[in-house]
């Protein structure tokens, strides 16, 4: 089975499905991990008035792409520990995709989608608080529509903690739940190769925060960890 993961920054897809990445690499299935935008441009610092990345300093601009580098890197690391080979960075600037043509995105993942031939199609929840997710979601559900050039057979959800569940009222309602108490330690490990990512407790995005989230979740599946996914499409062709 071919599994493709859109994600929008560089973490976003250890910390929404970790251990569900890790769990279809031990089935022996092939994963592909696409980080659609840098997710360090709008931390720029800058006394220029423009908010537009490409106005920014040129000393500033060296500095970020540096970071970009390192950032990608770290993606790289966390995808070997999940056992992932397969991942590529578009490079969209961050937290800018609102400026971008729903197209434009669309378009982009379409190739990935033709040349890949995924099965299943992993991406952010429509119900977040970070644009670049909405923006992904909305372009990940128009470029796998039924009567597209591939057609993939299922299409699902998940959150990012510190952005889907600050969505208020939160809306984020799952309806498939995967059992990753096994690897768990493999999603923290992976998480951990994000140098620049992980924040103390209480934040969501520390490691405590991820483990209690997993707990959580499975709590409301009756297991001892678990991740969390709404079903958005899924064609099935025996019962």
């Amino acid at each position: 089975m071919k599994v493709l993961v859109i994600a929008a920054h560089p973490d976003d897809e250890v910390l929404g499905m970790g251990g569900t990445i890790t769990k279809y690499v031990k089935n022996g299935d092939s994963v592909k991990i696409i980080i659609m935008a840098t997710g360090i441009f709008s931390r720029r610092s800058s006394n220029n008035t423009n908010d537009s990345v490409y106005d920014v300093d040129e000393n500033v601009l060296e500095k970020m792409s540096k970071q970009v580098q390192n950032l990608q890197k770290d993606a790289i690391k966390a995808s070997k520990i999940m056992g992932v080979k397969d991942i590529e960075f578009l490079n969209f600037p961050d937290n800018e995709m609102d400026k971008k043509s729903n197209l434009e995105i669309t378009k982009k993942i379409e190739h990935i989608i033709s040349e890949f031939k995924p099965d299943i199609v992993f991406t952010h929840s429509q119900h977040d608080v970070n644009i670049d997710h909405r923006m992904i979601y909305d372009a990940t559900i128009t470029a796998t529509r039924p009567f597209s050039k591939f057609k993939v057979k299922e299409v699902i959800s998940f959150e990012v903690p510190s952005s889907t569940e600050w969505y208020f009222p939160s809306k984020f309602s799952p309806n498939m739940f995967i059992d990753i108490n096994k690897e768990l330690p493999t999603k923290i490990k992976a998480l951990s190769a994000y140098k620049t990512e992980i924040n103390n407790f209480p934040h969501p995005r520390s490691v405590e925060g991820i483990e209690i989230i997993a707990k959580h979740w499975g709590t409301v599946s009756a297991c001892n960890a678990a991740e969390a996914f709404c079903i958005v499409r899924q064609l099935k062709s025996n019962i």
